[in-house]
């Protein structure tokens, strides 16, 4: 109770938002004390769950779903493309917003949408207000993402950004293995309906925690005049401008990168039950389910560790430069475990097809483990990369990046298992590690030339 009443008083005496621009960086950064800070980090956090919740509970759901609105599953999962679509609409909504009515606004504007949602999925009677109210879901929660890498960023400076963005990165991808297993258990043991009524309720409780104790974070970046909007003075925005700061060569290149690293984990995780399950013989659901952990671990572990030594190549090369910063020299540290994304993947994919017995389960796990360190120590650097060179629209560019790997993984998603049927694990597992191989080399060249693709197109850099 100390942390959120201590929120309460020094943001009273805290100066202006619209003052802020007269303070010097220092200033803007020590706002909040490293207590006050982590507690900031576990609320957006927290928040960042909720979107893994919200899609990956469902899809164990959809046979029961299917059963009791007397429907087919292939028509049911709809709702699951329909949720992707709305979280990257939804995305680029929050984070356009959140520029203009502050991050704060946005979760107690988001929150509601959520709970809503929520409680209309698991009244839902027809497939119709089952798809509705999975938009309005999906939708509502779509800010936990890319607002909360902009809190990060408004609080932390450059060398202490990307340990907290591990942080809040591991959360979310420890999300991603989690939540398929409690959507199995839930729905095999409970009702799909109660776990849905859950997320409402669990959305009610983020909105009522950040109402009381979560501060303003946002702030102004030096010579910057746009001031923050009143509530009541509503601003129309196009969400979708958003997407022109992917004409960045910098924010192209590394938003390529995240993507071919996300392929990767996709094409390992989305077909498990076809691959792993039906090599070594598992049909049991939460068996099925508990292997997607060794991932959901490894991107945990990797998450903090890929922060901190992101933070520790920013500060390193600082001091090399005596004192010159350079925004690449942070995704030095994709270098040191980027190289196991492709190597997982093709070796899984050799695993699988040429290994049996229990030596070959143990080495399929082995490799979702090197894969979920190797995606992480990919997303963690790059995450904070976009933040340090766009810190005042740093919700925006994730919403970006967000939506842009969303198109690009829906159809990869589809094609998946067409392309185990008609190439084998180990071929469709080889096309993924040449993919990941080129975004890793697109992480080279970035390093090397990040200064001058900076000066072809200028989208607005934080100025170094």
């Amino acid at each position: 109770m100390s942390a959120p009443m201590s929120f309460s008083e020094e943001t009273q005496e805290s100066p202006s938002l619209d003052a802020l621009h007269v303070l010097d960086d220092w200033d803007v950064y020590s706002r909040f004390s490293k207590a006050q800070k982590n507690f900031i980090t576990f609320v957006v956090s927290v928040a960042g769950l909720l979107p893994t919740f919200v899609i990956g509970t469902f899809v164990p759901s959809i046979p029961q779903i299917a059963h009791d609105l007397d429907s087919k599953a292939a028509v049911v999962s709809l709702a699951v493309s329909l949720s992707v679509f709305a979280n990257a609409i939804g995305g680029l909504v929050w984070a356009a917003y959140s520029s203009f009515y502050g991050r704060r606004l946005m979760y107690l504007w988001g929150m509601p949408i959520l709970c809503i949602g929520s409680f209309g999925v698991a009244v839902s009677t027809s497939l119709g207000s089952l798809l509705f109210w999975r938009f309005v879901q999906a939708f509502g929660c779509a800010g936990g993402v890319s607002v909360g890498v902009a809190v990060i960023g408004d609080i932390y400076r450059a060398e202490e950004r990307g340990t907290a963005l591990g942080v809040f990165f591991g959360a979310s991808l420890l999300g991603v293995a989690l939540s398929p297993i409690i959507g199995g258990t839930a729905a095999h043991y409970w009702s799909w309906r109660s776990l849905h009524f859950s997320l409402g309720v669990w959305g009610f409780i983020e909105m009522i925690l950040i109402y009381l104790s979560f501060p303003e974070t946002s702030h102004p970046q030096s010579g910057e005049t746009r001031k923050r909007k009143s509530v009541f003075n509503f601003v129309l925005i196009n969400p979708f401008d958003s997407l022109w700061l992917l004409r960045s060569p910098n924010i192209m290149a590394v938003t390529l990168a995240n993507t071919s690293a996300m392929v990767t984990d996709y094409v390992l995780l989305v077909p498990i039950a076809y691959t792993i399950g039906a090599r070594y013989h598992i049909s049991n659901e939460a068996l099925i389910g508990a292997c997607f952990l060794p991932s959901g671990l490894g991107n945990f572990i990797a998450s903090l560790v890929a922060g901190r030594l992101s933070d520790t190549m920013v500060a390193k090369w600082k001091v090399k430069r005596k004192g010159i910063w350079v925004p690449e020299d942070r995704l030095r540290a994709v270098l040191v475990g980027g190289l196991l994304v492709p190597l997982s993947v093709g070796l899984s994919g050799l695993v699988t097809a040429y290994i049996a017995g229990p030596l070959g389960l143990v080495l399929s796990l082995l490799c979702l483990l090197m894969n979920g360190i190797g995606v992480d120590f990919v997303l963690t650097p790059i995450g904070s990369y976009n933040v340090d060179v766009l810190q005042s629209r740093s919700a925006e560019v994730m919403a970006a990046v967000t939506a842009f790997r969303a198109i690009i993984l829906a159809p990869v998603t589809a094609a998946v298992l067409p392309s185990i049927e008609m190439l084998g694990v180990a071929g469709t597992n080889g096309i993924a590690a040449v993919i990941a191989l080129v975004g890793y080399g697109l992480i080279v060249l970035t390093i090397h030339y990040g200064d001058r693709m900076r000066a072809w197109v200028d989208v607005g850099y934080t100025p170094l």
